[in-house]
């Protein structure tokens, strides 16, 4: 499962900012039952728009997390509050099965029945 949300730094605030936060709130995420890893990503054009992207076992095991949140990871969240607005894209399923255009060329680990 996915839980993906998007990230907009103030005016007067930087990436960097919220990322040492971020790096910060999801090492102690990542100790929770079922998370698998997070992204982080700037977008292309806008530096003060990012997209994070955590990855769970599943919505329980995040769920789980999300109604016992550690008092660490609250505080982190908390003092990122001011120079960030958080919007909330959803959470994704992983997919059931994935569709992709052809390899170009054999490359190795490519190409039929890779």
């Amino acid at each position: 499962m996915k839980y993906l949300f998007e990230v907009h730094i103030r005016d007067g605030h930087s990436a960097e900012e919220y990322a040492d936060a971020w790096v910060r709130a999801s090492e102690l995420i990542q100790q929770a039952p079922g998370a698998r890893g997070t992204e982080l990503h700037r977008k292309i054009g806008d530096p003060s728009t990012l997209i994070a992207i955590a990855h769970w076992d599943s919505k329980a095991s995040r769920d789980a997390m999300e109604a016992q949140p550690a008092p660490r990871v609250k505080a982190i969240i908390q003092s990122a509050a001011p120079f960030c607005e958080i919007r909330v894209i959803g959470e994704f399923e992983e997919p059931e099965w994935v569709v992709m255009p052809p390899c170009q060329g054999d490359a190795p680990g490519r190409g039929a029945g890779s």
